[in-house]
């Protein structure tokens, strides 16, 4: 037996981020792997709200826009957690489900000196998330669907995702897809998606895998025949490729200093997603996606709650 968590219709919002919820248990700075049977000191342990449906919308709510986030958490202290932070954040949580029967996800994330992590994961709830979980007319409350996280949707990625994205652009939703890596290889379920899809923003890796093309402005065109106009592949310190209506090509990131680039990917996407819904060029929005996945990796774990203007980002002009 689940419940969804809030009640109501509510007011219009902007985007519903439906995917992936995690508790991050953040750990600093790991270097290198410990000798079996051995103790490392560390500088800090610290729990935080990640997963990208919940990071998507933390950034989103930065930049002044009204998000939800549809998807599913347990019954437990995580769950407990998560639920604490959407509210403090101010993040419709209406669509979220609490599943007695399994345990929030969770990540253990390992971060070095240099700010980049690795991360073990416990797929927990998330993997449970399927179609009956989803009220449909709310979710199509907002401008925009984000999908945040396909890949680790066991449930509900392949021909699901995609039947819910057509779903919402026959209502007239903006749709957006941003994937996660899938450890089960089998990322022929992002591409049923991707006709259904007005842009896409996975990382570079994890669009070659979907693509089979390597060269990133051949795995870009890759992505665009199949439905997406606006395709953003991001690159971590080297920024994104990007191609879509007026503009093609690498568009670098602002230099900051890295703390941790844990969510930067979420950031990113977030900044496209309101570069669109604001009506600006496909190439202003894919700088300022840029500025805010690198704004992003200045502070510890995915999102700390802080609000974000386009004021406050160096948004670097394109070459």
């Amino acid at each position: 037996m689940t419940n969804v968590v809030g009640a109501g219709s509510g007011p219009p919002l902007d985007v519903a981020c439906l995917g992936i919820l995690v508790a991050d248990v953040v750990v600093r700075h790991v270097d290198s792997v410990p000798d079996e049977g051995s103790l490392a000191v560390v500088d800090a342990i610290e729990l935080h709200g990640g997963g990208c449906a919940l990071n998507t919308a933390s950034a989103l709510v930065r930049f002044g826009m009204r998000a939800s986030v549809v998807g599913k958490v347990g019954v437990d202290a995580f769950g407990d957690e998560l639920v604490r932070l959407l509210d403090e954040r101010g993040i419709d949580r209406s669509g979220v489900v609490r599943d007695p029967r399994a345990a929030t996800s969770a990540s253990v994330v390992i971060v070095t000196h240099a700010g980049e992590r690795t991360f073990l994961h416990a797929p927990g709830a998330d993997a449970r998330l399927g179609v009956h979980d989803l009220d449909l007319d709310r979710l199509c409350r907002a401008r925009c669907l984000h999908v945040a996280g396909t890949g680790v949707l066991e449930e509900l990625d392949g021909a699901p995702l995609a039947g819910v994205l057509g779903d919402a652009r026959r209502r007239g939703l903006v749709t957006s897809l941003d994937t996660a890596w899938d450890p089960t290889g089998r990322w022929e379920r992002v591409e049923a998606c991707l006709p259904h899809v007005d842009m896409a923003c996975p990382s570079l890796a994890e669009a070659r895998a979907v693509s089979g093309e390597d060269e990133p402005a051949r795995v870009a065109s890759w992505f665009r025949r199949r439905g997406p106009s606006w395709v953003a592949l991001t690159m971590g310190e080297a920024g994104c490729y990007a191609s879509g209506p007026g503009f093609e090509g690498q568009v670098p990131a602002p230099d900051v200093d890295v703390v941790d680039t844990t969510g930067a990917g979420d950031a990113f996407a977030a900044g496209l997603v309101v570069g669109r819904l604001s009506g600006w060029s496909f190439d202003r929005a894919v700088r300022f996606a840029c500025a805010a996945g690198a704004e992003a990796t200045t502070w510890v774990g995915a999102s700390d709650g802080r609000r974000m203007e386009e004021r406050h980002l160096a948004v670097p002009a394109l070459p």
